[in-house]
């Protein structure tokens, strides 16, 4: 008799700190849910189409009324649950707006508390573990080195390569590529000059009331070999980014992203059309993660 194949629940979630004008400490998101009694982490299943950010930042939203930007990734939570096995994957983040909650069956309490309290009120040792991870980490800024949408065959284009612009598949990966971008809560936009490095952009750009800036020093045409005007480029902006804490999203090509990956010290490595790397800096602009999200189309 074979054995049945296992369950396997894909979730993902925050540890949200926020800190209150004034205050020395940051305070804890902790959700109340009467089904179980117990006090936890906002979190919840992924839905079909979505990434793990989206997930994090969707679920945070709507048990808690919350809207959050994601910043450093945590570890992945393993447990088994209803014969199968739970994986949920968290992020630390920060808080972007509050709405206020509505209780219902699912969440009827929700409460910002002292990190101290809330290790005392959490149910869950792994999820304490969490929180005390969370809270070990520095403030970081996300910086998005992206490779743009699938573009035309230049094959099947004959005007000149910078305008090549983006197939029925490439726009499909920059309107997926605007929920990603929102998750990080991109503030800053920057890209090669060519067509389809701003399109892949556009569509978060045009949502967020954002100007793309266009460097051609990032095209292939300047950037391809020219290695030091790249690294500086990538280096200033991400050092922005960083000192500022506004996150920055940076579109280029196949041939310039391993000198644009290595400038943020990233071990380059090949990415699909409309991938992402996200890179976490601290204020001094150290790299202390790094995340890779493949396209969804």
């Amino acid at each position: 008799m074979s054995t049945p194949p296992t369950k396997r629940i894909i979730a993902a979630g925050t540890v949200t700190l926020h800190r209150p004008e004034g205050s020395k400490q940051p305070r804890v998101l902790l959700v109340h849910r009467p089904r179980y009694d117990d006090w936890s982490l906002p979190k919840g299943k992924a839905e079909p189409g979505e990434s793990l950010p989206m997930t994090a930042v969707r679920e945070t939203f709507e048990e808690t009324g919350v809207n959050v930007r994601l910043d450093t990734p945590l570890n992945v939570m393993n447990y088994q649950v209803g014969g199968g096995e739970k994986t949920v994957s968290y992020w630390r983040a920060s808080v972007t707006s509050i709405r206020r909650h509505k209780p219902n069956d699912e969440v009827d309490k929700v409460v910002w508390l002292t990190p101290k309290v809330a290790m005392k009120r959490l149910s869950y040792t792994d999820e304490r573990e969490m929180l005390a991870q969370a809270l070990s980490l520095p403030d970081t800024t996300p910086v998005l080195i992206v490779r743009h949408g699938k573009a035309m065959l230049r094959k099947h284009w004959t005007a000149r390569d910078s305008a090549r612009p983006l197939n029925a598949r490439g726009r499909q990966q920059a309107e997926d590529l605007e929920a990603l971008l929102r998750c990080y809560h991109v503030e800053n936009l920057a890209s090669s000059t060519s067509t389809r490095c701003m399109a892949t952009l556009q569509p978060y750009a045009k949502a967020e009331r954002l100007d793309v800036r266009g460097w051609a020093t990032l095209s292939e045409e300047q950037g391809e070999g020219n290695e030091p005007a790249v690294t500086k480029l990538i280096t200033r902006l991400a050092l922005e980014a960083a000192e500022s804490g506004r996150a920055l999203a940076i579109c280029g090509h196949r041939p310039v992203l391993p000198t644009m990956l290595e400038a943020a010290a990233v071990v380059a490595r090949p990415m699909q059309t409309g991938e992402a790397c996200v890179v976490h800096l601290t204020v001094e602009g150290d790299n202390i993660a790094i995340e890779w999200h493949r396209p969804l189309s």
